[in-house]
């Protein structure tokens, strides 16, 4: 067992933070997972999210963002404009947030159950 102290996977995930120390950044980019954590040098290469938080994010945000949509549009029916100034930038901020948390939401939990080949 590691002498690393166990990290909570939301905490890592609300954090972009790395599994195992909770320090080092999780990510390279806005999406891009780096190769080594910073602090810990664990190796993050072996992690894959897969698609798993694309579905979610495709089918929850979806969900909620249609809702909002057409609860605008019948509670004070706004030209088609204000929807466009409205949800088409909500929507994307929103799913490159939900993207990036689910994504390291699910890398927290392949650390915490070793269900990939990270770093031991």
């Amino acid at each position: 067992m590691s002498d690393w102290p166990r990290q909570s996977p939301v905490d890592v995930a609300l954090r972009g933070a790395c599994p195992r120390c909770g320090r080092g950044r999780l990510f390279a980019g806005l999406l891009n997972v780096a190769e080594r954590c910073s602090e810990c040098d664990l190796d993050l290469r072996g992690n894959d999210a897969g698609d798993g938080p694309a579905v979610f994010v495709i089918l929850g945000l979806g969900a909620i963002v249609m809702i909002l949509v057409f609860w605008v549009e019948f509670r004070f029916e706004p030209p088609w404009w204000v929807h466009v100034l409205i949800w088409g930038p909500l929507t994307v901020g929103l799913a490159v947030w939900m993207l990036r948390v689910l994504k390291a939401w699910l890398i927290a939990q392949q650390y915490t159950h070793r269900s990939t080949a990270l770093d031991e």
